[in-house]
């Protein structure tokens, strides 16, 4: 089957052609006939199957179709996404798809300025793709409003609820207009999202294109035992060659339940000259935008990401997602995944399970239904340990100093107060020395009638 056969338009079509897609996916060729019939939808599909385009193509063509003009300080479609680079990217793909249907797109997400995301919603858009919180920001300072909202789309719903959304998207849908479509897709379907559809759609046509909570096919998924405090040993062996996984390390992309676990990660790959960025809901959003593209580009190859992140992470050369800690909900697990294997892809997953974890290892593999092949530990994994573990004390009577490794001061700062700088405390405790043209001088008094005042202490820093 050929997009040309599912009734889209011609300027959609076209647009299709530029990207060179000509073959629909499944969840593709289930959603978007009934979409374009106007009926609502529920889909469930896991990430990297297509769902953008299932919901995006049909709707700029009902767009299109209805001719209404864009209401003022309101939108004409809405979009909610759980993460800032989710939203990013569904933007980026109505712009795409809807490139010769000559309509306006927008984006607005937490972590940038208010006053612009105002300043170009004022007018209206035909394509709005949002976060909940920063949605509901601008509505509660009346400077937006969801009356010409025509269709309504949820994406990745499950990590909405998953994020604490729930209260915020109950009161957007009591914000929106009982006639309209809504679309509503999730990767996995527990009884808090049934509940969820059951507020939101009427009488929806289901597609489903794998069973809720299965793993993706191309995936080749592998295990390995080790404890917690060998984890950092088992990762720099395996991203400096000295391993034994399947597959050419291209992108890595790992996963850690923190977001200081995250950044500890990070810090202790640049100790061993591996270069690593790190995503979590800590980072500005020109951080975790500068990131993403490094990692798409290539530039850097590993990227360490919390859960917030996981959805929002859509790079076709992701050749490898590494569980550095296990999550504690199952179903993240498809989600952490799925960040592989895209776009017709094959892609490995390796999970690390220390003692502490094996019931989340058994909560995944009876949720997921994964198979996991365990892999042995590398032979110089021991060694390794031994040798920089951070288990091996320091040997008896050896300097501390000589152990740790001497880190350079940050340019452009001076030592905090206090600090042990070498041969600082001698000076500190040497008498000062007073200037020769000062001696039998009484001292002049400066701001605030203290002796020395300023100058004094200019010329203290000065010396």
């Amino acid at each position: 089957m050929k997009f040309s056969e599912l009734g889209l338009s011609q300027p959609v079509l076209q647009a299709l052609e530029l990207k060179g897609y000509d073959t629909p996916t499944p969840i593709q060729y289930q959603a978007i006939p009934p979409v374009l019939e106007g009926r609502d939808l529920l889909g469930i599909a896991q990430t990297g199957t297509g769902k953008t385009a299932a919901f995006m193509l049909p709707a700029i063509d009902r767009l299109r179709n209805s001719d209404n003009q864009i209401p003022f300080k309101s939108c004409r479609m809405l979009v909610l996404a759980p993460t800032r680079e989710l939203a990013g990217q569904i933007a980026q793909s109505a712009k795409d798809y809807g490139a010769l249907a000559g309509l306006k797109v927008q984006v607005i997400v937490g972590g940038t300025s208010v006053n612009k995301d105002r300043n170009k919603l004022h007018r209206g858009t035909d394509i709005l793709v949002a976060t909940p919180g920063r949605l509901l920001d601008l509505i509660d300072q009346k400077a937006f409003n969801l009356s010409g909202v025509e269709v309504l789309v949820l994406d990745e719903a499950d990590q909405m609820l998953d994020l604490g959304f729930i209260h915020a998207l109950r009161r957007i849908n009591q914000l929106v207009p009982k006639e309209r479509q809504t679309l509503f897709f999730s990767a996995t379907m527990p009884k808090a999202i049934k509940e969820l559809v059951s507020g939101y759609c009427t009488d929806p046509v289901q597609v489903s294109v794998t069973p809720a909570a299965t793993t993706a096919e191309r995936i080749e998924q592998y295990l390995f035992m080790v404890q917690q405090d060998e984890k950092q040993a088992l990762l720099e062996l395996i991203l400096s060659g000295n391993h034994n996984v399947p597959g050419d390390l291209e992108r890595v992309l790992i996963f850690t339940r923190t977001k200081h676990g995250a950044d500890r990660v990070v810090k202790k790959l640049y100790q061993r000259g591996i270069q690593a960025n790190a995503i979590h809901g800590n980072k500005s959003q020109p951080q975790r935008q500068r990131a993403l593209d490094e990692f798409r580009r290539g530039k850097v190859s590993v990227l360490i990401a919390t859960d917030v992140a996981a959805r929002g992470i859509d790079i076709p050369g992701v050749s490898h997602v590494i569980n550095y800690e296990l999550p504690n909900v199952p179903e993240q697990y498809v989600h952490r995944i799925g960040r592989t294997a895209r776009a017709g892809r094959d892609g490995i997953a390796i999970a690390f399970c220390g003692e502490d974890e094996r019931a989340y290892l058994k909560d995944i593999q009876r949720n997921t239904d994964a198979s996991l092949d365990r892999l042995p530990l590398p032979e110089n994994f021991r060694a390794v340990v031994e040798g920089v573990g951070p288990t091996k004390p320091a040997p008896r009577g050896a300097s501390r100093v000589s152990q740790k490794k001497v880190k350079p001061k940050p340019f452009g700062k001076r030592p905090s107060e206090g600090a042990n700088v070498q041969g600082e405390s001698q000076s500190r405790s040497k008498p000062k020395r007073k200037h020769p043209s000062r001696a039998g001088k009484p001292h002049r008094t400066g701001s605030g009638g203290r002796p020395g005042g300023n100058r004094s202490r200019q010329r203290r820093s000065q010396g």
